[in-house]
């Protein structure tokens, strides 16, 4: 592959702090609604300045300091859903971007970004707050479904980033497994134990989806 198509841009810069929203007859306190930052925003290896997360617990951390996701996936939900009101953020990403989808990421990818580098850990597992941000409480299955649920970000060097940063591949996964691959090996191909085994020598891999990986490879070994 060229330089040139080693190189992505990213369109926006999103953040958002916890707030309630209604779920059903009760209310939840989310960080799924993000909004567009004009300007730079600092990176720091905890996630980007002004954005926060809810539940601790499955989102946040070190593993998963960043949500990214591709602008070229808007086009075709807007469609299927029938909307024409999706705005940077929409699926709740911090770092919306051109050029990058999930079958051409792997994980264990390296960008750089503007003076920062960020390394891909796992696929987005979506639950069910993403289905308040689009008002479908259906739409987290349909999601996952299609396996295209984006990536998080582990941050390997600090510094700002801004919309308008180019979003370059500086090393790829050792195992060119991509993002779309790993998602569907989990939720879709539970069988598939030499696929797993080879996801599970990527050291860059979030540790929770290793425990998952490992869990079902032990599974596995109780049937033999």
């Amino acid at each position: 592959m060229s330089r040139a198509a080693e190189r992505g841009t990213l369109l926006s810069v999103n953040v958002g702090l916890p707030k309630p929203a209604s779920h059903g007859n009760r209310t939840v306190l989310t960080g799924i609604f993000k909004e567009p930052v004009a300007g730079p925003v600092a990176l720091r290896r905890s996630g980007l300045a002004g954005d926060g997360q809810a539940d601790l617990e499955n989102h946040g951390g070190e593993s998963k300091a960043v949500y990214a996701f591709a602008h070229e996936c808007y086009e075709g939900w807007q469609r299927e859903l029938g909307r024409c009101d999706f705005r940077f953020g929409q699926f709740g990403e911090n770092f919306t971007l051109e050029g990058w989808r999930d079958d051409e990421v792997h994980v264990g990818d390296v960008f750089e970004v503007g003076g920062a580098r960020v390394e891909v850990t796992q696929p987005r597992a979506p639950c069910f707050k993403l289905g308040i941000r689009m008002g479908s409480p259906s739409f987290p299955r349909r999601f996952l479904a299609e396996c295209r649920v984006g990536f998080y970000l582990r941050v390997l060097a600090e510094d700002e980033v801004g919309a308008g940063d180019i979003f370059q591949r500086v090393a790829v996964g050792p195992e060119r497994v991509s993002v779309r691959e790993v998602c569907r090996l989990l939720h879709f191909e539970a069988g598939n134990l030499a696929a797993i085994r080879r996801v599970l020598r990527i050291p860059a891999l979030s540790p929770a989806w290793r425990a998952s990986f490992e869990a079902r490879l032990a599974r596995a070994g109780s049937l033999d």
